[in-house]
């Protein structure tokens, strides 16, 4: 068994602002994300984990070296483009009040896994490349081993939609806040989801079980 606990970076400069960020650069975690990043890496700070990946967008990277500073030995952080926020194309850096005019928004919100950004990728392909970075992360580390993900809400609503069988139209029902976690144990047969959107629990249970020499 492989656990990969995910975590959803904190609170961005324009995130209040209710625009569609994708990957505008030079979108930075404001000081309530900091905090956030702060308070899940001191739940962090109890885990045995194995590795530290992150997308390649400067929120993700933010939250990924404050957790890293709080680590008890060196341990290298990853950059992962299989995480990364799905490239949102024609529509990045534009209101959502604007954006829910568009026809497209309909199906984003009715029909998600129909949805293919203009000039960007679809919900399907992000969620795609997604799982195959997780599997390819599973099998280099192999079982009883665990570690940290540090990505996006869309991203990991679709990760945790996949593990729990649900179709892709349905993953935002799945709710993920800005400096949650959400754990995914990744078994032989099926993956158990064992955490969803979890802002404050003990998380040291996840520590793989130390083997007997």
């Amino acid at each position: 068994m492989t656990t990969v606990l995910m975590v959803a970076h904190g609170r961005t400069t324009i995130s209040p602002n209710e625009v569609l960020a994708g990957w505008l650069p030079d979108v930075h975690l404001d000081t309530v994300g900091r905090e956030q990043s702060r308070l899940v890496a001191a739940r962090l700070a109890e885990v045995r984990y194995s590795a530290l990946l992150t997308s390649p967008i400067e929120s993700c990277r933010e939250t990924a070296e404050i957790i890293s500073k709080r680590r008890r030995r060196d341990l290298p952080t990853h950059t992962e483009l299989g995480i990364a926020e799905c490239r949102f194309g024609d529509w990045t850096g534009r209101p959502l009040e604007v954006l829910r005019k568009e026809p497209l928004w309909e199906v984003l919100r009715h029909h998600p896994s129909a949805m293919q950004f203009p000039g960007g990728e679809s919900l399907i392909q992000m969620q795609a490349r997604a799982l195959q970075s997780v599997r390819e992360w599973n099998d280099k580390l192999g079982e009883n081993k665990a570690y940290v993900l540090v990505s996006h809400a869309t991203v990991i609503q679709a990760l945790l939609a996949d593990a729990l069988g649900m179709h892709l139209d349905l993953f935002h029902r799945i709710e993920v806040d800005a400096g949650s976690v959400s754990v995914i144990k990744y078994r032989p047969v099926r993956p158990i989801v064992a955490r969803i959107n979890d802002t404050g629990g003990d998380l040291s249970t996840f520590s793989p079980t130390r083997r007997r020499r």
